[in-house]
């Protein structure tokens, strides 16, 4: 079985790993979403530009023509 914590605060942490070690339960640490910096980079710079009026636009029907 796996349980998921969200929204632990700080001061608690310690206490939950102390306790999960206690009943021999394995922790893991949570890795990153998997975003390298240059993709975040370009979906920063993407929403800049969309801000800045710098998008076109296509109507749905000259989608597929």
């Amino acid at each position: 079985m796996e349980l998921l914590l969200k929204k632990v605060q700080k001061k608690h942490l310690a206490l939950i790993s102390e306790l999960a070690r206690t009943l021999n339960i394995e922790i893991e640490e949570p890795t990153e979403l998997g975003y390298t910096s240059e993709f975040v980079a370009k979906i920063k710079r993407s929403e800049e530009d969309f801000k800045a009026g710098k998008y076109k636009a296509i109507k749905t029907s000259d989608l597929w023509k």
